[in-house]
């Protein structure tokens, strides 16, 4: 094994968790974290102090590339856009446990939608990966008093909206084996009694596929749209249950293909926001 092969095995769960939380692309962050290391390896890295912060960097400015070329797409994007599933529940793998695991939330995610290219990658490195500012100055290319500017704006923008949970994970896996039970035997009044009254449920189709064009907002509403979804409901389905962005969540199968992925933000002892992905382009990396 090279040197190159040991940076890569070494930072590959730094340099992916960066990638993802600032994509909410798996793909994407994969692709990226793959070719900053082609470009070391094609690199004389004699002039380089810090593997390390010059890895961050490459996949850092790819990331706002990235982000600023997709923002039409994004703009003309059909329905709920949704972060793809990252499928969290294999505690020996390190890139899905690198650092403050909420920060994997969808609904962090989706605050993180809020920010510019820029101030996403300011906040993450500061925030989340604890970089001084001087060294996400390096990054970005920008004084580290700007940085600074940066970093508190942004944190102003998210604000300090908490999305843990006080639940334990036995519990919130009893209450999302609930859930399904409920929909699947299409017991109205048991759904009912797991959703919060302001439930809120986001389905992301992309328009490949049947999905909600817009949020569907309040318990009742997401009760009809389940019992709604049952009674169309043809071909060979079966589920299993896993961790999807470090919360509770299911992989449902239609004919033995991966078909959807559901996962449950629980707040104050009941589902607070689903989170439902079926476009297609968005599960390819999922069995």
């Amino acid at each position: 094994m090279n040197k190159t092969e040991q940076l890569f095995l070494f930072h590959r769960p730094l340099l992916f968790s960066l990638a993802y939380r600032m994509l909410g692309s798996v793909q994407d962050a994969e692709d990226i974290v793959q070719d900053a290391f082609i470009t070391l390896n094609g690199t004389s890295t004699e002039h380089i102090e810090s593997p390390k912060a010059y890895l961050c960097k490459i996949v850092t400015n790819r990331c706002i590339d990235l982000l600023k070329s997709a923002r039409k797409q994004r703009e003309t994007y059909v329905g709920p856009w949704l972060p793809e599933p990252l499928i969290t529940d294999n505690e020996n793998d390190p890139v899905q446990n690198y650092v403050m695991k909420e920060s994997l939330s969808t609904a962090y995610l989706l605050l993180l939608e809020q920010l510019s290219e820029t101030e996403r990658a300011v906040f993450l490195l500061r925030e989340v990966l604890q970089y001084d500012y001087e060294t996400i100055a390096d990054i970005v290319g920008k004084s580290s008093s700007n940085c600074r500017q940066i970093f508190h704006r942004a944190k102003r923008a998210i604000g300090n909206r908490s999305h843990k949970t006080d639940m334990t994970p036995a519990k919130a896996n009893a209450l999302t084996e609930q859930f399904v039970s409920a929909v699947i035997t299409g017991n109205v009044s048991k759904l009912l009694s797991l959703l919060a009254v302001d439930a809120t449920l986001l389905s992301d189709g992309g328009g490949k596929t049947k999905a909600a064009l817009f949020p569907i907002m309040g318990a009742e509403r997401i009760s009809r749209f389940y019992m709604g979804i049952l009674a169309k409901t043809t071909g060979d389905f079966s589920f299993k249950y896993t961790r999807v962005n470090d919360e509770p969540g299911i992989i449902l199968y239609l004919d033995n293909k991966v078909f959807g992925v559901l996962s449950l933000q629980i707040q104050d002892n009941f589902i607070q926001n689903i989170y439902w992905v079926v476009n297609p382009d968005k599960l390819t990396h999922i069995y």
